[in-house]
């Protein structure tokens, strides 16, 4: 299984879901959404996995309304931050 692939396997086991995918040969991106409860990382948020640059990106409106991103090189990594509380991550 390639790398993207795990990423989207990982994204959807968080309930993440395809928005779209645009592919051109073998190069090609995917966008998942998943619209969480409440405010904070958890809520609207949208991944785009890249298979050219081997990475998932996940997006979402903070706080203050300001649009934050996290970038992920391995898989184990997106899913830790996927499945932690968000209080977790806060100060970090």
């Amino acid at each position: 299984m390639y790398r993207d692939e795990k990423f989207q396997t990982a994204a959807r086991d968080c309930g993440f879901v395809e928005e779209n995918q645009h592919r051109r040969g073998s190069e090609g991106v995917v966008w998942l959404t998943k619209d969480g409860p409440g405010g904070g990382r958890n809520a609207h948020q949208r991944m785009c996995v890249d298979d050219v640059t081997n990475s998932a990106t996940v997006y979402w409106m903070a706080v203050t309304g300001k649009v934050d991103s996290k970038t992920f090189r391995e898989v184990p990594a997106l899913r830790e931050w996927l499945e932690a509380p968000e209080e977790v991550f806060a100060k970090r």
